[in-house]
């Protein structure tokens, strides 16, 4: 732990949502100038406890005391703790879409002005410098709508350093980030540190923690379990894991002995092009298959391509299609929508479960059975019965930490609404199952659940294709996996004896990837 004087005192806070007790008597400090890391199970109380702490959650619907150097604090808003100096980054963006990346940084409150008057030369050369300071090396007058998401994760970085904070929140901050640019980001906490600034990190990945954390707060079912030193050097991830979910874990993944079948499903010279940039191709002749009873992992650094081919095969939910075909039994079928998709037998669990995979204002219930609706359907009424019998099912085998099936899926925690989106795909029973970055922002015991579910799906004889930014899950999962770069695949290795190293070696392998971006019509 930092030696410095305490900044924040949070004292037996307990917040309480209807038949929930989020927050039970829940007690921390932080130092100044230190790395402060929350970190528990999904609906532990993480998230409640940062919204109590910056006006999310307003003084009044909560018990307990916060103190700021000192000073008993009442936020009513999460712009009085803004002007307080806490700046607070949600695990899920909250960007413009229509926006630039300038007009972002420089929102609500934050205009860079001159006598009233909005100064546009000047905020932009602001946004490149603070653009600059998390290595985003992009034209600020871009849209938010045309980045990835890990870029626009930065952009809310870039956005909380606009603000003159002495006390930074960042909730999963790398969750969307490649290897690389989450180093970076680390990189940038050190820095901040160095300079005097206070954060709190709330993360699952425990490797970071770490490796990166002065003090560590577990939070187990709402309640504070114990704070960690990490300078007496007795924290490891394995004592993390053991205060988070109240038991060890033996392995990271679970056993699974494999049977894999015959091919089912080919993609063969798939040519995408962007939606916004004619003539640039985001799958360059990609062609891979699945096996039944197969998981297929994709593999690549942030903008390869790899979430543009998932959605562009789903029905041509990305991009414009080219050329190629999709083979299913060996007999070529045209997919030319979502609903063709789901038809086909081919589901899509999205990266960006709030855009993408939810509708927030419909219930856990509605959400679940909503991609296949007419498994539960009698002569085109709903049976109801079924309804609640399909949704109850799942809420309980995926463990959905909520009080019924009715409660809306925006009030669930990031890690809960993911689970809601895995189920609403698991309920169309499909062959092929697509999951892009299936485990982002769940923590280390619901991960295994969902690894274990994975299995499953493929004993079942169903093929799935998993995409994700964690090079050692996808080796602990996947039975073989691909490697995508600059939209193009650069290599296939069998799972057994592939390395992080070799696959990354074929994720930045400019030698085999095709040097032509464009298409000629």
């Amino acid at each position: 732990m930092s030696d410095g004087p305490v900044i924040l005192e949070m004292k037996s806070i307990t917040k309480e949502f209807p038949g929930v007790r989020a927050l039970d008597d829940v007690t921390m400090t932080v130092r100044r100038g230190e790395i402060h890391a929350i970190c528990g199970e999904n609906g532990a109380g993480k998230s409640t406890l940062m919204k109590v702490l910056s006006g999310v959650h307003p003084h009044g619907t909560y018990e307990g005391t916060i103190l700021l150097d000192g000073q008993d604090v009442h936020f009513a808003n999460i712009r009085a703790s803004e002007h307080a100096g806490i700046a607070i980054i949600h695990q899920e963006l909250a960007l413009i879409p229509e926006l630039s990346v300038t007009e972002n940084l420089f929102i609500g409150g934050n205009e860079v002005a001159t006598r009233g008057v909005i100064d546009w030369v000047e905020a932009r050369r602001r946004a490149i410098e603070l653009l600059a300071r998390v290595g985003l090396e992009i034209d600020p007058d871009t849209a938010i709508k045309n980045l990835g998401v890990g870029q626009q994760q930065l952009v809310e970085i870039a956005k909380a350093l606009a603000k003159d904070v002495k006390l930074l929140i960042l909730d999963e901050p790398t969750s969307a980030l490649n290897e690389d640019d989450a180093d970076n980001l680390l990189d940038i906490l050190r820095s901040l540190r160095s300079k005097g600034l206070t954060s709190i990190l709330i993360s699952h990945k425990l490797n970071e923690i770490a490796a990166i954390a002065d003090a560590i707060t577990i939070i187990r079912d709402g309640k504070t379990v114990e704070t960690l030193s990490v300078a007496d050097g007795t924290v490891t991830e394995d004592r993390m894991i053991r205060g988070m979910v109240g038991r060890t874990l033996e392995s990271r993944f679970p056993h699974h002995t494999p049977h894999i079948g015959e091919p089912f499903f080919e993609v063969r010279d798939w040519v995408v092009e962007h939606p916004q940039i004619p003539g640039r191709l985001v799958a360059k002749h990609s062609s891979f298959y699945v096996r039944q009873g197969e998981i297929v992992g994709f593999a690549g650094l942030m903008g390869a391509g790899r979430t543009e081919l998932a959605r562009s095969i789903f029905g041509r939910s990305y991009g414009t299609w080219l050329g190629g075909e999709i083979l299913i039994d060996g007999q070529p079928v045209s997919i030319p929508s979502v609903p063709a998709a789901i038809a086909h037998g081919i589901a899509y669990v999205p990266e960006d479960r709030k855009t993408l995979g939810l509708n927030l204002l419909d219930s856990i219930k509605d959400t679940i059975v909503s991609a296949g609706i007419a498994r539960i359907c009698r002569r085109g009424v709903i049976d109801l019965e079924a309804e609640d019998a399909a949704a109850e099912r799942y809420r309980t085998a995926m463990r959905i930490k909520a009080a019924s099936i009715d409660v809306g899926v925006s009030t669930l925690s990031g890690g809960n609404q993911q689970k809601v989106v895995l189920s609403k795909w698991m309920f169309t029973e499909p062959r092929l199952a697509i999951l892009d970055e299936p485990t982002r922002g769940i923590d280390v015991g619901a991960k295994y659940e969902i690894y274990g579910l994975i299995n499953e799906l493929a004993d079942q004889g169903k093929g799935v294709i998993m995409i994700s930014s964690e090079l050692p899950e996808l080796l602990g999962v996947c039975d073989r996996i691909y490697t995508v770069f600059e939209g193009q695949i650069t290599g296939e290795a069998d799972a057994r004896t592939a390395t992080q190293e070799s696959l990354m070696r074929q994720m930045t392998d400019t030698a085999t990837a095709n040097p032509t971006t464009t298409v000629t019509r």
